[in-house]
């Protein structure tokens, strides 16, 4: 589950950069797009790793932090 989040969540990175760089509108649209989509694969993994009890809450809260930093 964690290579998951690693990979949903580095996505979103990526596809965000690729929208500056968007040769069009709907281009531009479709990469955020799926960089939102990955975004709810991202927690949703991260919710998985919480019921299972490999993360506690305290971590999610830090990784939400981390991302809102980053916008």
């Amino acid at each position: 589950m964690s290579d998951q989040v690693l990979r949903s969540g580095t996505s979103i990175g990526a596809n965000i950069r690729e929208a500056y760089y968007a040769t069009s509108k709907a281009d531009f649209i479709a990469k955020m797009h799926i960089a939102l989509k990955e975004c709810f694969e991202t927690e949703y993994w991260l919710e998985l790793l919480h019921e299972s009890e490999y993360i506690v809450s305290t971590q999610i809260i830090s990784c939400c932090k981390d991302v809102k930093h980053m916008l």
